[in-house]
C-alpha cells in the first residue's frame, strides 16, 4: 500500500532517575545518543519529514543532536503525559493522514524490521490501533494487557490500578503503537486529564476506540529485550553491552574475524570490510571505516579513523581522525592525531606520534619520534625522530642538510637519524643554554663534521 507513514517519538521527559543533569534521550550506548537509535528506525519506514520528534527538556541541546537526520521537532513545554505529548505534534502530522507509529525516544533496542512488521499486522487486521506487547517473567511495574475472548485488546491497566487478577497477566504494554491518522487525532483532542494527576495518558484512548465499537489488537514479539527502556545508569549499561554484542555478531557474519568477541567493543555505524581481523580489547569508536584485509591490534583504540585495505594497527596503538593508507602499518603503541595521513606501504613504528603530519608512501619513522605539523617524502627513511616541540615543522622542503643543533631532546638523547627529505631548513629555537653546557653529542660535534644527507639515503 502507498498510503503515508508517520512516526511520533516521544522524547521529552528529563529522565530524573538517571540523575543527570542532560536529558535521558541524549545519554549513549552502543556509540550512538538513545534518541538517534530510535530516529534511524523510524527513519526507515518514514521520510525525514513525515518524523517528528516531540522535545521538552533541553530541547534546543536535543534538536541540535539531531539536526543532521532532517527531522521535525514538536515542543512540549510542560510534561503533562503520554497523551499530552502525542498532541503536541498534532500540528506536525495530522496533514500526512495515512499510519502513525508511536514510539519512545529511550528505546533504542527496538529494531526497524520489528516496526515494519508492526505496520504489516495492523494493515492485516484492519485494526483502529494495534499495540506492541511481549511476555515478562517478571511484569512488575509495567501495565498490562486486557484481551476479549477473540484476543483482541479491551484495555490496558498500569500496576497501581489493577486487581489481583490482572496483576497476574505477563503480557505487557510497550509504549508503542501503529494508529489510523484519521481516529488518532480527533480521539486525542476529546481526552480528558487525569483528575489525580492533571496528566492526559495515551491509555486512555485504547478504551476510548474500544467503547466506539473500533478493533485494536496486539501484535506480541517474543524478544522482550527490544522493548527494555531506561531510566537509570545500570539499564543504560545493560542496554550499551547489548547494542554492541548485537553490533559485533552483525559485523561477524558479514566476514569480519573478531577474536574474543565479548572484549571487543565497536560503535553502531562503523564500517569493516571482509577478512579483517579485529584482535581482543580492540575499541573501534565513531565513524570508523575499516577495509578489507586489515588487522586491528589487541587494545589499540579508534576514532573516526580510515583505514584503508591491507593496513595493519597494532596492539595498543591509538589512532584519531586520522588515515593509514593501503598496506601501511602504525605501532605497536603508535599515535596517529589530528587528520594525520599516513599514505601506503608506509610505516609508523613503536613510540611514534603523528600530529597533522603527512607520511609520504613507503616512508618509515621506526620508532621514539614525534612528528607535527609535517610533510615528509615518499621512501624516507628514519629510525629515530627526535624534533622538539617548538621546531618549525611547516612548509617544508627537500634538505640537503640536516643538524642537531643543541640540547639532547632535539636529537633524542644524543643519537638523531634521519634519512631523506625531511625538508627544509630546521629551525632551532635560540636557547638561554650556553653551547659548552649542552649535553648532547650532536651539540659537541664540530660543524665541519656535520654531516649533509643525500635523499634517499640511510644513516645507520
Amino acid at each position: 500500500m502507498s498510503e503515508t507513514i508517520s512516526v511520533a517519538i516521544l522524547a521529552a521527559g528529563l529522565g530524573t532517575r538517571m540523575r543527570s543533569k542532560k536529558a535521558k534521550v541524549m545519554h549513549e550506548a552502543g556509540g550512538k545518543a538513545l534518541v538517534a537509535h530510535v530516529v534511524e528506525a523510524a527513519l526507515r519506514l518514514a521520510r525525514p519529514e513525515d518524523v517528528a520528534v516531540v522535545v521538552g527538556h533541553q530541547a534546543e541541546r536535543v534538536k541540535e543532536l539531531l539536526a543532521g537526520y532532517g527531522v521535525k521537532f514538536a515542543l512540549q513545554a510542560e510534561q503533562r503525559g503520554t497523551g499530552h505529548a502525542l498532541l503536541c505534534c498534532r500540528e506536525t502530522l495530522e496533514g500526512a493522514g495515512g499510519l502513525v507509529i508511536v514510539s519512545v525516544g529511550d528505546c533504542p533496542l527496538l529494531r526497524a524490521e520489528t516496526l515494519e512488521a508492526l505496520v504489516a499486522r495492523h494493515r492485516a487486521q484492519g485494526a483502529a490501533c494495534t499495540v506492541i506487547t511481549t511476555e515478562l517473567e517478571d511484569p512488575t511495574g509495567y501495565g498490562r494487557i486486557l484481551k476479549n475472548a477473540a484476543g483482541d485488546v479491551v484495555g490496558i491497566v498500569e500496576q497501581k490500578a489493577a486487581t489481583a487478577e490482572q496483576l497476574r497477566v505477563r503480557e505487557i504494554n510497550s509504549g508503542i503503537y501503529c494508529f489510523e491518522a484519521a481516529l488518532l487525532w480527533p480521539g486525542l483532542a476529546r481526552l480528558e486529564p487525569n483528575p489525580a494527576s492533571g496528566e492526559i495518558y495515551l491509555t486512555d484512548l485504547i478504551e476510548m476506540l474500544v467503547a466506539a465499537g473500533r478493533r485494536v489488537t496486539p501484535y506480541l514479539i517474543e524478544d522482550a529485550s527490544e522493548l527494555l527502556g531506561i531510566n537509570t545508569r545500570v539499564e543504560l549499561a545493560l542496554v550499551d553491552r547489548m547494542l554492541r554484542e548485537r553490533t559485533v555478531k552483525a559485523h561477524m557474519l558479514a566476514g569480519v574475524t573478531i577474536e574474543k568477541p565479548e572484549t571487543v567493543s565497536i560503535d553502531a555505524g562503523v564500517v569493516i570490510g571482509q577478512d579483517t581481523v579485529v584482535e581482543a580489547f580492540a575499541q573501534i569508536r565513531g565513524r570508523c571505516v575499516i577495509g578489507e584485509e586489515c588487522r586491528i591490534g589487541s587494545a589499540s583504540i579508534l576514532t573516526n579513523a580510515v583505514v584503508e585495505d591491507g593496513a595493519v594497527v597494532e596492539p595498543f596503538s591509538v589512532m584519531a581522525d586520522s588515515r593509514l593508507g593501503k598496506g601501511a602499518r602504525l605501532g605497536p603503541f603508535g599515535r596517529l592525531r589530528m587528520e594525520a595521513q599516513v599514505e601506503p606501504g608506509a610505516v609508523v613504528g613503536n613510540f611514534v606520534e603523528l600530529k597533522k603530519t603527512r607520511l609520504g608512501a613507503g616512508s618509515k619513522a621506526q620508532h621514539l619520534a614525534y612528528l607535527g605539523d609535517s610533510t615528509i617524502g615518499e621512501n624516507s627513511v628514519s629510525t629515530a625522530v627526535g624534533l622538539p616541540a617548538a621546531t618549525s615543522r611547516k612548509n617544508l622542503r627537500t634538505s640537503q642538510r640536516t643538524s642537531c643543533a643543541g640540547s639532547s631532546s632535539s636529537c633524542s638523547g644524543g643519537s638523531a637519524r634521519w634519512a631523506h627529505q625531511v625538508g627544509g631548513d630546521i629551525h632551532t629555537p635560540r636557547r638561554s643554554v650556553s653551547e659548552s653546557s649542552l649535553a648532547s653529542p650532536c651539540a659537541r660535534e664540530p660543524a665541519t663534521t656535520r654531516r649533509a644527507i643525500a635523499p634517499s639515503s640511510t644513516i645507520a
